[in-house]
């Protein structure tokens, strides 16, 4: 795996050990991020305050980073997972610019101190079909930018009714369905 564009295009994403994680493929990162950069509801990702939820390798949060996001908050849990992140912050010489928060997503709890500003953007990639990503959606609202968006990535077959939420774009690609949310 790459970072498809920005600053750190081309270079190579640390994913961890094993086969508990599935990273978010090349080719769904560069469409995730095209709708991004193009979408009238979506706020700027240049100077954007991101989180990158269930992070895994952490190649969206990466991907953001690269493409010009202040700041990106990494939440994951898993010593493996969370090896690959601090793999990567190594490779890629992050310092302020980017924080682990090593908890339980569905538990999601982040003083002001883990974050400098509301989040702009925030990516959600659970494990696939474990509805993980309900009891997150509720706890986010407190932690957004009033136009913030959250970007929910799932099986393709998973029924998702986030009560609450608009969804702006549903997407589907490959095995992965990607939907772009604000809060209602």
């Amino acid at each position: 795996m790459r970072i498809v564009s920005g600053d750190h295009r081309g270079r190579t994403i640390a994913t961890p050990d094993g086969r508990n994680t599935r990273p978010t493929s090349d080719q769904t990162r560069e469409s995730i991020f095209n709708i991004l950069d193009h979408a009238p509801w979506s706020p700027p990702l240049d100077g954007g305050i991101v989180m990158d939820v269930f992070a895994g390798s952490g190649a969206l949060g990466l991907e953001a980073l690269s493409r010009g996001a202040e700041f990106c908050v990494f939440v994951e849990r898993h010593p493996k997972a969370l090896a690959a992140i601090r793999r990567n912050f190594d490779h890629f010489g992050l310092g302020e610019e980017a924080r682990i928060h090593r908890f339980d997503a569905t538990k999601l709890k982040l003083a002001p101190g883990n974050r400098p500003k509301p989040f702009t953007h925030v990516f959600m990639d659970p494990p696939y079909g474990k509805k993980l990503w309900s009891p997150v959606l509720r706890r986010l609202p407190q932690y957004l930018a009033e136009d913030g968006i959250v970007i929910l990535e799932e099986t393709r077959e998973a029924e998702i009714e986030p009560k609450g939420w608009d969804v702006l774009s549903d997407k589907v690609w490959g095995t992965s369905r990607v939907l772009f949310m604000r809060q209602a």
